[in-house]
Formats: C-alpha cells, structure tokens, sequence
C-alpha cells in the first residue's frame, strides 16, 4: 500500500513539474491548403463562333503539293543531324544547318549567335510588309537510348504504323518536325510569290531542353527590333489523330534545382563513403536528406507545407474561366488516365477540378534522387552525399526567386541549413489573351480547314514563353496542324501520310495551313 502511494505520489509530483515548467501553448497557424478557387461565372468560350479564315492561295498549295518528296527530305536531313544539348552532341552543326537554311530561303540577315551555353541563330526577312511576325525555334533534342527505338533515332525512316506512314526520329514532333514543315511553307510561298506576306523573325535556340537557361542573351542582341513584331508563332503538332485540335495560350512557369546533403559539423563522413556498419555511431546524409525534402510537403506528397507558397497564385480570370468552361465540353478523365497509365488523380478529383488544379496548382515533384551504391549485388556503405532533382511548376503570379527563397528559408527554420540548394533553371508564367488578333487568326484557320480547337489558357507543362508575353509584350501561340507523340521518348515520330479514316493532317496538309496562318496574319482584320 505505501509502495502504491509512493508510486502515485511521485507521478503526481512528475506532473506538477511539467506543467510548470511546459512553455505556454500557442495556437499553431493553420496548415498550408492548396489553392481550391472557385470559377467565376462565364460563357463558355465558343471556338466555332470565330469567323473561318476565307483566303485561297491555290498556286501555293500547288507548289507544296509538286515538292512534297523535296519537303521531306528537308525535315529528315534535319532530324539526322544529331542536336543532344545535354550532351552537347551535334549542336552547333545543327545550328549551323538551320542559319544556312534561312540564308538559303532567301532571308537578309542571318547569323549565329553566341551565348554562354549552346548558340543561338537569328534571321529576318525582310518582306516590306506592313506586320511582322516572330517565329520562335528550338533545334534541340533530347537524349536517346538507341536499343530502345524500333526504328534507330537518328535514321528518320519513313515507318509504317496503324496511322498510315509515320517518320520516325529524335525531334520528329519535338520540335524539329514541325518547325521545317513550317520553313517548307515559306520556301513555296517565296517561290510562288516572290515574298512573304509578313515580314519574319526568327530567334531559335539550342538549349530548349536544358531549360533555356540562355535564351535571353539571343533576345539581348535583338530587343529592340524583336518588340516591333505583331506576335510570336512557335510550329507545332496540335492535332489528335481524329482531327481535333487544341490550342493552348500560355504555361506555367518552372523552378528547376538540387538540394544535396554531405557530411559536416552537423555529422556524417565529410570526405568518402565509409563501411554501413558505423550508422551505430554516425549520421547518414542520405537520411538527412530524405528528411529535410519531407518537411516540404505533407505526408502523401500533395501539399506543399513551404509557408506562403501559394500566396501569390493568381485567382481565375473571367476570361479563363470561359475558356475552362469550353474545355470541359470535351475534357474526358478516363482518357486521360489511360495515357498516362494512372489509376486514379489525387483525392479523386474529376472535371473540373483536374482542369483547375492543372492549370492553377504549384507542384514540387522530385525528378531523381540519388547517393550511394546503386549498382547490382551488394555493398553495405554509409554514403557521404546524396543529391535529389527537383522542379516546382508555377502558375501565373508565383516568381521562381520567391518560390526558391521561400524554400530556402523554410529548411533553414526547420535546421536543415547545411542542405545546399543549386537552381539549375527558372522563369515564370505566360499566357496570351485569346481577344487578341493573333490568336483570332489562328483560330479562323483551323475552322476554315474544319478543326474547331478547344482552347486552353496554358498547359501544367513550361517553356520561356515569357521572354515574349512578359519581356517583349507580345502576344505567342504555339500553334500547326499534324499529329506527333512520343517526345522525349522512344520511338518517336509525326504523322505523314495519314491512313484513312484518320482525320489529322498530313504533311502536305500542315503546310498549306501553315501558308494560310501567314497570310491571315499579315491582314487578321479582313481574313483573307
């Protein structure tokens, strides 16, 4: 009994003390939430509502039509010639190819253009017209991995496939395939005409695929000039392969870096791996690592716990929600899934809420994650350094440096300040008002040929659209008739010669649309 009160006794005492000696309790700030916004009420945008660009331009439809085995031709010696930026295999060749192109096509001024990375190259022609037009250009590609292709990545062979003839290659449809179909164009419409009906721009780049971490030192040099244009134009395969189209007006912007972890004061072997059974008695950067990326986000990945993240996401627009309003006419979750293979999207969402949470959602994803022994067999070691790849997809608002600092300071207050954090790559959002003449025309184009686009304000994807929308002012369209997949993977290839029944356009069939976007831009006012 006197044991019992004693027990009693001294946990009665033990609890007196702690609540003493406990700090004050203070409310804890709500956890970050995704941003969930609610649409304001629109119209859908109607696509079909703008007038069918009316003009014909016979005579040059001809001439694609009499030198479509010479047009094939000029897109396979392009995909030939190697471009691997991240390897810096064949990029300046490549370059070199698409300056001695434009020069050869009949364009004023030509140039390579240095830069601290991969070069760029510029053209301009000169049509004396009254509008001109900016096209923008990558010629570089991904890497490949050549046991993987049915096809070897860099032969471009014509392939039979179940779509009719495809051509198969690294940069098929990403983005070599469409960007020569484009110059193709041109080149009959000078031969035909003797000029174009808008004056052209060109700045294309060879760093695309790293992130375009050099791109604004090609739009340093030509600034001034770049800013007169009426718009920007990028070639590309918008088509599915029953016809329909898409058009997207903008991305998201992207913060691309690595956070690695070492040994140091902290703990962990400073200078080489050690043998695994010292995790008795000391600490694993890899550990240290994992632990601090956790802190990012919340238990299941979806959340990104980095306080005032979302903060400066900017709400829907009245505009925006007409245009997710339209896609939601042919929006198909299950088709979706089944291209990317995925079971189901986070907490079931469904309609709507996929298009928002694409179009309106920071992401932070981890690309890769390494350190250590990854080898076959085994080798028990304590690595001494372990790096992990990471991006953050940034809708319209949310600036990379303040993304970048925000996390900074959040691993800081959380004690990881020993992780170090390397940006490799960032820019922020773009996105062009579907009102404005450039796209008015576009869209007029793809109803004249019977391809009504849904219309996206900007895909959950990036590129450095900004530098046009945001530097130079301009309005920018990526934009083409065809149907291509397989980017940044094997096999990839553009569609030809289509099968019947299959309703994207053919090589043939990209180009005179492509001639008839030219002439609608040079007068988007008259359509024709």
């Amino acid at each position: 009994m006197k044991q019992t009160v004693r027990i009693a006794t001294t946990a009665l005492l033990a609890a007196v003390i702690a609540a003493v000696t406990a700090p004050v309790a203070t409310a804890n700030p709500a956890a970050p939430a995704r941003p969930d916004f609610v649409l304001p009420a629109a119209e859908p945008f109607d696509a079909a509502a703008v007038p069918a660009y009316s003009g014909d331009h016979n005579a040059v439809y001809a001439h694609i039509d009499a030198n479509l085995e010479q047009h094939l031709a000029n897109i396979q010696r392009w995909l030939r010639q190697p471009s691997i930026s991240a390897l810096d295999i064949g990029v300046r060749d490549m370059a070199e190819m698409v300056r001695s192109d434009l020069e050869g096509m009949g364009f004023q001024e030509t140039a390579i253009v240095e830069t601290d990375g991969h070069p760029g190259v510029w053209g301009f022609y000169d049509a004396g017209a009254e509008r001109t037009l900016m096209l923008y250009l990558m010629y570089d590609v991904q890497p490949v991995d050549e046991e993987d292709w049915q096809s070897p990545p860099f032969a471009a062979n014509l392939v039979e496939h179940e779509l009719g003839k495809v051509l198969m290659a690294r940069g098929a449809t990403n983005q070599k395939g469409p960007q020569r179909a484009l110059l193709n164009a041109i080149e009959s419409i000078i031969a035909v005409d003797g000029t174009l009906p808008v004056n052209l721009m060109i700045t294309a780049e060879g760093e695309e695929e790293l992130g375009s971490p050099h791109y604004p030192q090609i739009i340093d040099q030509y600034e001034d000039r770049l800013s007169t244009a009426d718009g920007v134009i990028f070639p590309f395969n918008s088509q599915a392969p029953d016809g329909g189209a898409s058009l997207n007006l903008g991305v998201k912007g992207i913060l691309y870096f690595e956070a690695e972890a070492s040994g140091g004061d902290w703990g962990g072997p400073r200078a080489a791996e050690i043998h695994g059974s010292y995790k008795a008695i000391v600490d694993s950067p890899v550990w240290r690592l994992v632990q601090g990326l956790s802190t990012l986000v919340s238990e299941d990945g979806n959340t990104i716990l980095v306080p005032g993240y979302y903060d400066s996401v900017r709400p829907p627009t009245a505009e925006e929600a007409s245009l997710i309003a339209g896609l939601l006419a042919t929006h198909d979750d299950d088709r979706l899934k089944d291209t990317f293979k995925v079971g189901r999207w986070i907490d079931g969402m469904s309609g709507e809420e996929v298009l928002r949470n694409l179009i309106y959602t920071p992401t932070l994803n981890i690309d890769g994650l390494y350190g250590g022994y990854t080898g076959e067999g085994v080798k028990t070691i304590l690595p001494h350094m372990a790096t992990a790849k990471l991006d953050s997809r940034l809708p319209v608002g949310l600036d990379p440096d303040e993304a970048f600092g925000r996390i900074r300071a959040h691993l800081d207050a959380k004690g990881y300040e020993d992780i170090v954090l390397r940006k490799l790559s960032s820019y922020p959002a773009s996105q062009t008002s579907v009102h404005t003449p450039l796209v008015q025309a576009v869209i007029g184009v793809f109803n004249k040929h019977g391809a009504t686009p849904t219309v996206n304000p900007r895909l959950a994807g990036s590129a450095p659209f900004y530098q046009f929308t945001e530097r130079l002012g301009l309005p920018m369209v990526p934009t083409g008739f065809g149907f291509g997949t397989g980017a940044h993977a094997p096999n990839e290839f553009m569609l030809i010669e289509p099968a019947p029944g299959v309703g994207a356009a053919g090589l043939a069939a990209i180009e005179k649309a492509y001639v008839d976007m030219l002439y609608a831009l040079a007068a988007p006012d008259r359509g024709e």
